[in-house]
């Protein structure tokens, strides 16, 4: 039978650290704004959890996904004391922390869409799995950056801590870029293992009862 310490382990994690990061955020707004996406994805994956197991591998990597998203609207992205720690060892003009949460943003998701896609059957050829991966990391950027520019229309300067563009004129195409990035380095490093993992899985469901 398939364990289900790691899983609970995650979702455990996860939720003291929303909880926690809620009780006294830097801006409540941004906060709420930043980690919706970990309370939607959270009952998500609980209430899919007995039709469609996840590998252990995704589950972690959508668990420190979610701790990126905690963080930074604990902070907000332009003020988590390790960006600025960052800044000061590579000298850099800015913040660089919210360039880890666009990382992770093609990183997880593009891992996600390529156990969706070979577990369902959807695909069978690896590398056009891997080309529809990147390109789905990058849909999922473009909205995330369609909702910043909405937020930006309807709450004007309310909506900078959200942005945190830190006047980079560029914010939203380095943004993309991240996830590209992100999305490129997970397949090249991680297919062989997800391949694995994947495998295990369908093995251990087979042999339950």
């Amino acid at each position: 039978m398939l364990s289900t310490k790691l899983p609970l382990a995650v979702a455990f994690i996860v939720l003291l650290s929303l909880l926690v990061s809620g009780i006294t955020p830097y801006d409540r707004l941004t906060w709420l704004m930043e980690t919706l996406p970990v309370m939607i994805a959270l009952p998500l994956l609980i209430k899919t959890y007995r039709q469609f197991r996840l590998t252990d591998m995704l589950y972690v990597l959508i668990g420190l996904h979610a701790l990126v998203l905690i963080v930074g609207g604990t902070y907000t992205y332009a003020r988590v004391p390790i960006g600025f720690d960052v800044q000061n060892w590579f000298e850099l003009d800015r913040n660089p922390y919210d360039k880890l949460g666009h990382l992770m943003q093609g990183f997880v998701p593009a891992l996600i869409a390529r156990e969706i896609l070979l577990r369902m059957r959807y695909l069978t050829s690896r590398r056009m799995t891997a080309f529809l991966c990147v390109a789905i990391a990058l849909a999922i950027s473009a909205v995330y950056e369609l909702i910043e520019w909405g937020a930006a229309v309807a709450m004007g300067q309310g909506a900078d801590e959200f942005l945190g563009t830190q006047g980079d004129v560029w914010d939203t195409q380095s943004d993309m870029l991240c996830a590209m990035i992100g999305a490129i380095v997970a397949l090249l490093g991680l297919s062989r293992y997800h391949d694995r993992q994947m495998q295990s899985l369908e093995t251990h469901r087979r042999a339950e009862p």
